[in-house]
């Protein structure tokens, strides 16, 4: 498990990697042209024996998804890429459509035709301006070569292929939000059923995937189903981007089987920064449980992380020293949730509004133990009871930080502050690797 996969990530250290040129180098589009070449329903299964499951946090199996598009509607079909990555600490979708936009141009094709969709989009962050830009430029080497537009590479197969830029809100991930402004709307959760597959885009039928998933389908097509399921685990097949970020001496993007573990990632990032250990880690962004030191052998799959009592969500491993102040971090997510929330149901709203409030008075020591019931008492009504998962993923560093860190909080009372040196916390304080 200590190998890494360079797959999506292979050629990022070339200096033209972007380009169509470099791609078609190192093989890119004979996986489009071996998929026209099959039944689309071929296609589709394939990547349900993949074992692919969706690399934007749920996890839910791609060709199942896929498959779930009704055989008959008199509305077009559609494809959305989700590209509207902006949760704390998630960075491999930017990065990867940065390095190496025409893997996800390919896979596009693919899963279009798979699914039998003349029209597909894009949905990426506007604030990332660079990597629109190289969208762009993507998608326009690809029509000016054939591989977008009429009559694809001679199939007799369509597809128009569209980059949206979006105007920056974290709701917009959410994919029904992500529909709504897609179409012109507010960004804000739809309610379920319908659901996407049967009256999504427009009305229309509309499968969407994250980037890496798209991303991963060339390779699935290319080197087939039982290459691809024979990464990973049994339950949690494939590879995937795992993004190292905080107080590591080497951050990126570590490409790897699914159920490598911290341990492993760490020995292969040079490890926590220097003269410090490892106080608490994200194992998939800011919305899943915090992890200790005394998970860093858990397998990171799904199943595992599950049931260690997290979530594997987008493989962001924020990793944090004993210079850290658990209450402090706490409280910046959960003032990003505040700020994201889209105000649409009330215990989204106000909870993330009273866990703001709440946590800036026991990060300055002005609360008492009580409170920490309190802020339980408020996750509980927040879990499970808001339109969509933005709530949900706001309960989850609160609840696991009080019941990990329980002691660090009475501190905050006892000592009337912050007993942190938040100077010493930066990864730039005491010789710190960036």
């Amino acid at each position: 498990m200590t190998t890494l996969t360079p797959i999506l990530t292979r050629n990022w250290d070339q200096p033209d990697s972007f380009t169509r040129v470099a791609y078609e180098r190192e093989g890119g589009y004979q996986a489009l042209r071996t998929a026209l070449g099959m039944e689309p329903d071929a296609i589709v299964q394939a990547v349900k024996d993949s074992g692919l499951r969706g690399r934007g946090g749920a996890g839910f199996p791609t060709g199942m998804k896929w498959g779930f598009l009704p055989p008959a509607s008199p509305n077009p079909r559609y494809l959305v890429v989700n590209a509207d990555e902006s949760e704390p600490g998630t960075c491999k979708d930017i990065p990867l459509m940065m390095a190496n936009p025409h893997v996800l141009v390919e896979g596009i094709v693919i899963s279009s035709f798979a699914i039998k969709s003349n029209h597909a989009f894009i949905y990426v962050r506007g604030e990332v301006l660079h990597v629109v830009r190289r969208l762009q430029q993507a998608v326009a080497e690809a029509y000016e070569a054939g591989y977008l537009g009429r009559n694809i590479l001679g199939s007799g197969f369509d597809l128009d292929l569209v980059v949206h830029t979006g105007a920056g809100a974290y709701i917009c991930g959410e994919e029904t939000a992500l529909l709504d402004s897609l179409e012109g709307f507010r960004g804000q959760p739809r309610l379920k059923p319908p659901f996407p597959a049967v009256a999504g885009l427009y009305g229309g039928p509309t499968v969407i995937n994250n980037v890496e998933s798209i991303a991963s389908v060339p390779s699935i097509v290319q080197n087939g189903s039982d290459w691809f399921a024979a990464m990973g685990t049994e339950k949690s097949q494939g590879y995937g981007i795992f993004s190292l970020s905080g107080h590591v001496t080497r951050p990126g993007q570590y490409e790897a089987p699914l159920g490598i573990t911290l341990r492993e990632l760490l020995e292969m990032a040079g490890g926590v920064r220097a003269g410090h250990r490892l106080k608490f880690w994200t194992p998939g962004g800011s919305s899943t449980p915090i992890f200790t030191d005394e998970h860093l052998d858990v397998p990171l799959d799904f199943e595992s992380v599950g049931a260690a009592g997290s979530m594997l969500g987008t493989r962001a491993l924020q990793i944090f020293d004993e210079t850290t102040c658990v209450v402090r971090a706490v409280l910046r997510w959960s003032e990003f949730y505040a700020h994201e929330s889209c105000g649409k149901c009330t215990p989204c709203r106000e909870g993330t509004y009273w866990y703001k409030q709440m946590l800036k008075r026991l990060e300055a020591g002005q609360g008492e133990e009580a409170d920490l019931e309190t802020l339980l008492d408020l996750s509980d009504n927040i879990l499970g009871r808001s339109f969509c998962a933005l709530g949900d993923g706001a309960t989850s560093p609160v609840v696991s930080s009080i019941k990990l860190f329980r002691d660090e909080y009475l501190k905050h009372f006892e000592q009337g502050g912050c007993p942190f040196d938040h100077a010493k916390s930066t990864v730039w304080a005491e010789g710190g690797s960036r």
